[in-house]
């Protein structure tokens, strides 16, 4: 299953605010066997949310968008949305009815487009805040306040699947430029990617879809390496 994530936010976009939901999402959807194939950061501009979700909606399994719900002035999301499938923004009398059933609240004490979700969406409710998100054609919708996206984020998970990958690191105390020989062998052994991420160390990622072939490919190339 491949898929996309598209934060909205200014603040991002200007360093105010660090995309932690960005790697938050991506870290539960590959350890779900989801391939992320694209992370975009769009500023809270109705034709920027719409262009990029209709483009990645285009050519993803699904999308997954978080940031800007609710009825104030710079919550643009959902009316990007809308947009991107030609859809109108209307009232959602099922995220009307949770809010007054699980949230306490009275719908004339809810703020005009509170729950204003895209026609024909199916509503996400909140299980920790106030706006809803919904879900519409393999687009799902999330806030960007992250207790409130990890809770709505429970709601989908079971929706995303794939082949998973295993997954082992190597610490390694020589230069990425020497190991470069080794890496190429290791690759023609074994059917596994490998990645390396220098720093202090190196560290070497060695992933596959077989458990075995994995740890048989580990073990070689510690072999062959100065580890820490």
């Amino acid at each position: 299953m491949q898929v996309a994530l598209v934060t909205v936010g200014d603040e991002l976009l200007a360093g105010e605010t660090v995309n932690t939901n960005a790697t938050w999402l991506a870290e539960q959807l590959v350890a779900r066997g989801v391939d992320i194939e694209r992370i975009t950061t769009v500023p809270d501009r109705v034709a920027d949310i719409a262009r990029v979700v209709n483009e990645y909606h285009a050519e993803y399994d699904a999308v997954v968008v978080t940031g800007g719900l609710g009825p104030t002035h710079d919550d643009l999301t959902m009316e990007g949305i809308a947009a991107a499938f030609g859809r109108t923004l209307e009232p959602n009398d099922e995220a009307l009815a949770w809010l007054e059933t699980h949230g306490g609240y009275a719908r004339e004490d809810l703020t005009d487009g509170t729950a204003e979700i895209p026609a024909g969406a199916q509503p996400l409710h909140n299980d920790a805040g106030v706006a809803p998100g919904c879900i519409i054609s393999s687009t799902y919708v999330l806030p960007g306040v992250p207790a409130e996206m990890k809770a709505m984020f429970e709601r989908i998970e079971d929706e995303f699947s794939g082949t998973i990958e295993h997954v082992t690191t190597v610490a390694v105390d020589e230069p990425e430029s020497a190991l470069l020989d080794r890496f190429e062998e290791l690759r023609a052994r074994f059917d596994v990617a490998v990645g390396s991420y220098p720093g202090e160390l190196v560290r070497v990622k060695i992933s596959g879809t077989d458990a075995s072939v994995v740890e048989a490919a580990t073990e070689w190339f510690i072999e062959r390496v100065t580890t820490a």
